[in-house]
């Protein structure tokens, strides 16, 4: 549903996706650019990082044109900046959606090429937490269309794909406690930590943005919000996870290096 805005709503939205579009192509040079610094056994790790930001660069463009074809300034003879109008054309933010089933997936698979696993456990882990994320995200996004009047939909959408997000979780600070216990530089193993740590901390504020309409944050208010909180947890888990993947694979390939620099 599309509400009407005040002018600074709408260029709150406005300046916060331009924004979030272009950290994530910085990101995308910065880790693509950095490729030739990472040892070839972890080079895998830093170029799904620009995947990630590549594949969410893209939809910010499309959420932001689409943010920018809903609204309309009507023009003002007096000189006054007036409220925009709605021009009818609906915004379309299944585009994020249909980014996090791509980037969400992928945001996993780069921790784990970071972890000291076997090839079986890497494939094994990724095909589960795969699986996994993109389950979440389908089972979350029917709720997304709603956001006023009866909100049962968005009730029972929330708590499926929460359920599988505690999974999720759990797999991060749990289960693969003890790959990351396994690492022989203790340094590495606290970034590894750290990285799963973050990562979850960042995905926190979805389940909270999704309840907003829930607490009576309504309207154009809950539209703001919810874009808001999106583009804070986007930036966060994409582009500052993705350094701090960057980080793991410099320091893994310094050891790598140094250690075969030694004499034998």
């Amino acid at each position: 549903m599309m509400f009407d805005m005040t002018a600074g709503q709408f260029d709150l939205v406005y300046n916060v996706l331009s924004f979030s579009l272009a950290s994530m192509m910085a990101s995308t040079m910065f880790f693509w650019l950095r490729l030739s610094s990472i040892h070839e056994k972890y080079k895998s790790a830093l170029v799904i990082s620009g995947l990630v930001t590549f594949i969410a660069a893209y939809h910010y463009i499309r959420i932001f044109n689409s943010w920018v074809e809903a609204y309309e300034f009507p023009a003002s003879k007096s000189g006054e900046t007036a409220h925009p109008v709605l021009t009818g054309v609906p915004f379309n933010d299944a585009y994020r959606y249909m980014d996090w089933l791509l980037t969400v997936p992928l945001l996993l698979l780069e921790i784990i090429f970071c972890m000291p696993l076997t090839r079986e456990q890497v494939s094994s882990e990724a095909w589960s937490l795969g699986f996994a994320s993109a389950a979440m995200i389908a089972a979350g996004y029917p709720g997304e269309l709603v956001v006023t009047g009866d909100l049962s939909t968005r009730g029972m959408c929330f708590c499926f794909s929460f359920a599988i997000f505690l999974f999720i979780v759990n797999k991060l600070l749990v289960g693969l406690s003890s790959a990351i216990a396994t690492e022989a530089n203790p340094e590495v193993a606290g970034m590894l930590s750290q990285v799963c740590t973050v990562t979850v901390i960042s995905w926190c504020t979805y389940p909270v943005v999704y309840l907003f309409p829930f607490l009576g944050i309504s309207g154009s208010h809950s539209v703001v919000g919810i874009q808001l909180g999106y583009c804070a947890s986007d930036v966060i888990s994409k582009c500052g996870v993705g350094f701090m993947i960057y980080n793991i694979t410099i320091a893994k390939s310094a050891a790598l290096i140094n250690g075969a620099l030694l004499p034998k």
